[in-house]
């Protein structure tokens, strides 16, 4: 995967983010174990945007299955992540709570991120 992200690199809605630094495929999994996490974390107050969208299916054939006879049926969904992307932001709660809760989403994450205050 080449460039950075052009589209979803500014902070629109809260005011502290999580932005990606590495190109990857994040799953639909590990979106959800990123968004658990935060909300566990900052518990009743502040509100949380997931700004990526598993759109991409990717396909496998089942183990030991000849060739030909077609693709495989799709197993998981993928969100396409470039550098510079924002993944998850957060408003309504204090910059403490925001950075333990969003370095936890992160360590949740295949890739390297930053975590980013609206200034």
């Amino acid at each position: 995967m080449k460039g950075i992200s052009y589209r979803g690199n500014h902070i629109c809605f809260g005011k502290f983010a999580l932005q990606a630094l590495e190109p990857a495929w994040i799953t639909s999994r590990q979106i959800e174990a990123g968004r658990r996490a935060m909300t566990r974390n900052v518990r009743r107050g502040g509100k949380i945007w997931v700004r990526i969208f598993p759109d991409k299916p990717i396909t496998a054939r089942p183990a030991e299955t000849r060739m030909g006879s077609g693709k495989g049926s799709p197993e998981y969904w993928v969100a396409v992540v470039k550098p510079g992307r924002i993944l998850y932001e957060m408003g309504g709660v204090t910059e403490n709570i925001a950075r333990r809760a969003i370095s936890i989403a992160a360590s949740k994450m295949p890739i390297r991120t930053q975590f980013i205050i609206l200034r």
